[in-house]
This record gives structure tokens, sequence and C-alpha cells, in this order.
């Protein structure tokens, strides 16, 4: 098995100087974390071979990064790229002109969904022209993986720069696992929605490619699939979706550290003496940390705002703190960045001109980049770590803060907007826009006595520790090698080519024929009125065709009333079941009630229907002979939910000691009298045709008594959703239409 990690760069960058190129490592918490990751692959690779004395694989490790390089490469020197990044890196390029880049990574990337996602509407740019660059980039990311792709890989796609890249790819290998990771916010439909419509439905379609779709945080998962359902229409079960055919799960996986290799690494000589240096540099200063990528994404502003708070609101305080505020740069072709980088700086300025003295200085500012010794050292001194983004998909730098605290003291003051907040809750958790509140909150760190603080780190390092980057990573590829399992599994249950080459052939050998089926959703589609669902001639053809031959006995068995029924289907030779199997009639025949029935109870429940379409916009009623109908398919998905289930409950209480039950079918809730369906109306049929080949085809929970009722060596199929007493699935009516197409044929 090998690892394909694709994401926008790779884990270096390349420069060239005097006509040869110089890889430099890359930083980052992606990279990190997953290079932390891949280590553990080398090892385990290599102890395989050890082992073995000869590695089983081609390849020397049991992955690959696949990603841009971070510059353009002209053509003649690319296979030398290649060749570099596969041997150093163990990395395959991607190669993207400067061109490109401006409009897909700084266009697209980062100025629409970059502050979209992170709900900076203000900031989104709508642009037809970056949007195609990013389809085309994703296209491109697509084709260059084909080139490389061997039986047995699994595809690890990561990030928003990507989303469009599982659909690609699963158009030409409909078989390969592909696992997708999105390490910033998904955002809420409501502002997910601001993306144009054609945009927002082809990245959901995009990330419905993969098998399983990863997000840090359970509240990310569930803006997903409330985006799916709202825009798509597509349900899910537990996080499992139904799609194409196949099984989606979106599930959430907080992104970890290496919890050992920072927690070791504090005691590094290296890091000890740049310890020692800045602890010299501070004296007796309680020292506060601030670190973060220059992003309007991260509250630079309103910490600085907070500190001032503090220092306004608790005199005391000054002359005996420090503010160790690291900006790195990023993103500098940005224009929102350098006006940020300004309004820093200017704050910076004026904090330190109001309340700095000749011996002292609040703010020590630095626009930098760190080396790892340096940023160590600083987690490992700080007193308080200020932890304060305005949205943030994780945010591993209060984990790594934390990691670091090998005596256990230190304060964590932390943004409820971080997805890390979910798993530490025992730092102090603060509104991030609220300069105020993050006043407050400096102040109770730093008054804060050491054994509360090693209580609440002791709690926290101990859930890093076993959450780490290694089992987040696992998990994800356990759980993504799960589902394609239960893919397979399912996948069993579908009429595929040999299944349905064995049911064309037991069906024409045979002398005599049963066949019972559905109508709404397996021989045409749903639509919003009933009424409209008229029948295609393509439908009628089929019907006429399978019950001209005289070794069929063909029953449309419908939740319809007898009248849709006749005047649709009057005209041909079959037997039909109305309002699930109250109604007979035999071919040739006239209609039968199954048994006498009443519908005296209507007067009594049919106010509480009506109520019930008025509370809910789209919905309708239709009154049968013998059942009242509440249709929802026209409203809206997730008003129609609640209301159902109101409707549930009320009908409990309605119903109860009357003779009559509830359906719940496809959009539909049905109130009808009990003791009959459409299983107890097959019977009729059945019991007159033992030893013949019986089919029966339907797609919701009515149909579920027909094929309890059959004989167990009846060939059972249930349209669309799994889970059912069927023995075997088709996707839709589309592919119903050609089985039956194919069993018309002539032998």
């Amino acid at each position: 098995m090998r690892i394909l990690f694709v994401s926008n760069r790779l884990p270096f960058t390349i420069s060239e100087r005097d006509g040869e190129f110089r890889f430099q490592e890359s930083v980052g918490g992606l990279v990190s974390g997953i290079r932390s990751y891949t280590d553990t692959l080398k090892g385990s690779s290599r102890m395989a071979e050890g082992e073995t004395g000869k590695s089983g694989s081609t390849e020397p490790f049991n992955y690959l990064w696949v990603g841009w390089p971070g510059s353009a490469i002209e053509e003649k020197n690319r296979e030398e790229v290649k060749e570099k990044a596969l041997s150093q890196f163990h990395a395959y390029p991607v190669f993207l002109s400067e061109k490109v880049v401006g409009k897909f990574y700084y266009g697209f990337c980062n100025k629409t969904l970059w502050p979209l996602f992170h709900y900076f509407p203000s900031y989104t740019v709508y642009d037809e022209t970056t949007w195609t660059q990013y389809q085309k980039v994703n296209q491109t990311f697509s084709q260059t993986l084909l080139e490389i792709l061997k039986p047995g890989d699994i595809v690890w796609i990561q990030d928003f720069h990507l989303m469009l890249l599982p659909r690609l790819l699963r158009e030409r290998m409909p078989d390969l696992p592909i696992g997708f990771f999105l390490h910033i916010p998904f955002p809420s439909f409501e502002t997910f929605r601001l993306l144009p419509g054609r945009w927002r439905r082809e990245i959901l379609e995009g990330l419905l490619g993969a098998d399983l779709i990863g997000f840090h945080t359970h509240e990310y998962t569930q803006y997903f699939l409330r985006s799916l359902l709202r825009i798509l229409g597509e349900e899910h079960e537990m996080g499992e979706i139904l799609h194409k055919n196949r099984i989606v799960k979106a599930g959430t996986f907080p992104m970890g550290i290496d919890f050992q290799r920072f927690y070791n690494a504090i005691e590094d000589p290296e890091v000890q003496r740049e310890r020692a240096r800045i602890g010299q540099m501070a004296k007796e200063l309680k020292i506060i940390l601030s670190i973060d990528r220059l992003d309007y994404t991260k509250g630079i502003l309103n910490r600085l705002k907070g500190y001032e708070n503090l220092l306004e609101k608790n005199p005391r305080w000054r002359g005996k703190v420090l503010l160790i505020m690291v900006v790195v740069p990023s993103r500098t072709a940005i224009e929102q960045y350098g006006e940020m980088k300004k309004k820093i700086e200017e704050l910076v300025g004026r904090i330190n001109g109001r309340f700095g003295s000749i011996d002292w200085t609040p703010i020590l500012y630095q626009y930098r980049f760190l080396p790892i010794p340096s940023l160590l050292a600083l987690y490992g001194e700080s007193d308080v770590a200020l932890v304060t983004p305005l949205r943030d998909g994780m945010n591993l730098i209060a984990k790594e803060y934390i990691a670091t605290r090998r005596d256990q003291t230190g304060v964590l003051i932390l943004s409820e907007m971080a997805g890390a907040s979910q798993e530490l809750g025992e730092a102090i958790l603060i509104n991030p826009n609220n300069r105020e509140e993050i006043g407050e909150a400096l102040a109770e760190a730093l008054e804060m006595p050491e054994e509360d603080q090693k209580r609440r780190n002791r709690m926290m390092q101990e859930r890093l520790k076993n959450y780490d980057v290694h089992r987040w990573a696992d998990d994800f590829i356990q759980t993504l090698l799960c589902t394609k399992e239960k893919q397979n599994r399912y996948g069993a249950r579908f009429l595929a080519s040999s299944l349905k080459e064995d049911l064309v052939r037991n069906y024409r050998s045979a002398q005599r024929r049963l066949i019972f089926l559905d109508y709404d959703g397996t021989l045409v589609p749903f639509v919003e009125m009933p009424q409209e669902a008229i029948p295609p001639e393509r439908v009628l053809q089929i019907l006429k065709a399978l019950s001209e031959d005289p070794r069929n006995e063909v029953v449309l068995i419908s939740g319809r009333v007898r009248k849709s029924l006749d005047c649709w289907f009057g005209m041909i030779p079959i037997a039909l079941v109305a309002e699930h199997g109250i109604w007979l009639k035999e071919k040739g025949k006239e209609w039968r009630m199954v048994k006498p029935l009443t519908n005296d109870w209507k007067p009594q429940i049919l106010p509480l229907l009506e109520r019930y379409v008025e509370r809910l916009p789209g919905a309708h009623l239709e009154e049968k002979e013998f059942s009242l109908v509440w249709h929802f398919r026209g409203a809206d998905p997730e008003l129609a939910s609640l209301r159902k289930k109101e409707l549930m409950d009320d009908l409990v209480h309605f119903t109860a000691n009357r003779d009559i039950q509830v359906l719940q079918g496809s959009k539909v809730v049905e109130v009808k009298n009990s003791g009959v369906n459409k299983g107890t109306a097959a019977l009729h049929w059945i019991s007159e045709n033992e030893n013949v080949f019986t089919l029966a085809i339907g797609d919701d929970l009515t149909d579920e008594d027909l094929f309890m009722a059959l004989p167990t060596e009846s060939a059972s199929i249930r349209v669309g959703k799994f889970g059912s007493n069927a023995r075997y699935n088709l996707p839709s009516p589309e592919e119903v239409l050609q089985l039956l197409e194919e069993l018309t044929k002539k032998d």
C-alpha cells in the first residue's frame, strides 16, 4: 500500500542560483504534521526491508508527496527537478506557471475561498477568470496523478486548494480509495451559499468524489452536511451519504501534533541556550507570547487592543509584563495583508509610546520567520500564550505551547473560534472580538496560581499525547479503508453486470413469471406534485411489451388512487393495485377491496394534517379514498425534517386506539387503515403462482412489506437506498427501465 499525499505545495520550495536548483524545506502545521507521519512510514518500510532482506516494493518508501514546488520551472529543467524531488523528498512535482499561480493561488484560493470560509465576506472577490483557473489547476493535478498512480495506491488530498480534484480522479478511476481533508473551517450554509450557485454546486460535487471527507471539528462536519442537503438535496445517515451508487462518509478528525517531539525538544541544548538568552533579556518580566502568520483571520489587532486594555485597567502590571509579538510574513502580494501590517505596526507604536518608559517597553515586535529552536525557546519561557484567531480551522500553535510545558506551568488563552478550543477546554477561552474580555483573560492568566496552571495543563497534555498527529493520520486512513470495505459490501448488492446476466437468463428460461412493479421512484423519478408524474411513452411501451408475453403476469402495485392508475394504465393488460394494497384490479376485471374498510377516522385526522400544511410552506395534502397523505417534497428540507418529527409525535397521540397506521415514505407521511399493505396485496398473486420466476422492484418503506412477502428465491430489487429486505439494489429509475428493456428483448 502506498499513500499519495496531495497538497497545493510540496514540503519544500525550489530556488535557482548559479544554474543549480536549491531545495529549502517548508514550515507550517500541515507540512510538519504530515512529515512527522511520513517519518513513521519510512521507519516501518525500512524495518520491513531489514526483516526480509529486501523490499517488497520497487519504491524506497511507501508514500509519495505530490504538489507544486513553489516556483515556476522551465520545461527543459523539469526532468532534473523531478529526479531530485523524488530522491531527496520522495515527492513528485506538479508544474504551474507564475501566471497560473497568480490567478489560482493568489486569486481564487486567497481572494475567494480563504476569506469566505473564514467569515470575511466583505473581503471576498468573485471573479470568473480565477474560478476558471481553479478548475484548470485541479485538472492539472488530476492529470499528473494519473501519470503515477498504481494499483493499491491511496490518495489523500489536503485542503481547500483542491476541492474539485476528488471528483476528477473518481471519473477516471472509479475504484481508487480517495480521502480529502479540509484544514480550514467549513462555513455555515448561510455563508457558503454566498458563492455563485454553479461554483458551490461544483465544489460540493467535487468533494463527493472522495470516499472520506474529514474536518477538524464536529461543527464543520455538520455545516458541510447541511450544505449538501440544502444545495444538492443529499441526505445523510450518521454522516454517510449515498451518492451515485457509492457511500461517502463525512467525519471529524481533529489534527494533532507530534506531542513527544515538542515535549522532548524543549530540553535540546540549542533551545536551552536560546531560553537563557530570552530569560536574560526579559529579566523579572512576565512574558506573554503572540506568534502568528500575518493574516486578517488571526485577530492580531484585537489581541493588541486586549493587551492595551490590560495595561489600562491594571496599572500594577505596567513595567512587569512583556508582550513578545512575532508576526510571520505571509501572502504579501495580497493588498489586505500589506494594509494589516501597517495597522499592526502603528498600534504597536501607539501602545509602546503610551505606556512605555526609558527602562520598559511593553511590546517587543518582530516581523520575521522564526527558526524552530527560537520558537521552542519562546514556548518554554513564556508565562502566557495568547492565541486569539477570529476564525481558525484548528490552530496548532496552541497545542505546541501546551506540549512544551514540561513542568506543566504556563497559561493558554485561546479563542473559542479556533478548532483547537474543542479539545483544549481547560484553557482560558475567550471571544476574540472583545478587547475587554481579552484584557480580563490576561489579568486572570498572569495571576493564576501555579497549582491551577498545572492541573489544567496536565489534563490538556494527556489529551494531546493520546491523540497526536500519528493517531490522527492513522484514524483517517483506517476510516477510509473501512469506508471502502463498506462500499464493496454494499456494492455487491448492486445488480452488477454478472448478476444482471444471471437474472436475465433466469427470466428467459422461466415458463411462468410474476412481476411486481412500484411506480413513483421506481419507474419514474419523484416530482414535486404527484399529479405531474404522468408516465412517459417509454414506460408505457415497456409495460406493454412485458404484458404481451403470455408467460408474464405483471402487477403495478402503487400508492396511487384508482382513478390515476386507470387513466394512465387502463389500456394495458396488466393487474393494478392502488393505495398500497387497499384496492386490487386483476387483469380484465373490475376493482375490488382487499377487505372491508371505513374512513370514519378521517375527520379527526384531517385538521391535524391541514395545520401542518399551513406550518410548512411547500407542503400539500392529498386525500385518497382510505388514506390521507402529507407531501413535503417541495418544502425547505431542514424545516420539513423538523415538522415531520412534530407531526409524527402528534400522530402517535391521534392514532392511538384506532385501527389506522402511519407510513413514512419518500418525502411523504401517509395515514391509512391498518392491516393492509403491498405485501398482503401481493399474496393474492403469489398464492396462485407457485414455483414461478418472481421479480419485485420498489423504492421505499412501503415496498418492504412486498419484499418480505415474496418467496425466498425471488429476485427483489430496491431502488436507491441500502438497508433493505430486497436482495439487490439499483441506483435510480433509469437503471430499472434499462433492466426491464433488457427483459423485453426477444430471446
